[in-house]
């Protein structure tokens, strides 16, 4: 059992910067390959960014590529989302999630995921 508390939402203004993280508890945290999703109004959840379990591999919608980094610090259970020059369109909610046994060519599937936490609301201004 994995629980996950996502913190560092907010407001920010287009072209600022936010760097939300997500605390894992469980001492199998390392096993679990992580993802950041997020979600807008009157919109389906969406793939955002993916971690493998020691961190080597990394993958990311084509939407913040170059924009957003994932990390991880598996001493710490967090894993964390860098998110850089953001826009208007990166409001959503911001959802961590684990994966046991993830199917890496899979990352950006939600149902890949067994573990979700509540979210963090991210708020991008014009």
């Amino acid at each position: 059992q994995v629980q996950l508390v996502e913190s560092g939402g907010g407001l920010v203004q287009a072209g600022g910067s936010l760097r939300l993280s997500c605390a894992a508890s469980g001492r199998a945290f390392s096993r679990y390959a992580m993802g950041w999703f997020r979600q807008a109004p009157g919109k389906e959840r969406e793939f955002v960014a993916a971690i493998s379990w020691s961190g080597g591999n990394t993958d990311y919608a084509d939407s913040v590529k170059g924009r957003f980094t994932i990390s991880r610090d598996n001493a710490k259970n967090t894993v964390y989302l860098q998110m850089n020059s953001l826009k208007p369109e990166d409001t959503a909610i911001y959802y961590c999630a684990a994966a046991f046994l993830l199917v890496w060519s899979s990352a950006g599937s939600l149902n890949e995921y067994d573990y979700w936490g509540q979210g963090t609301q991210v708020t991008v201004s014009s």
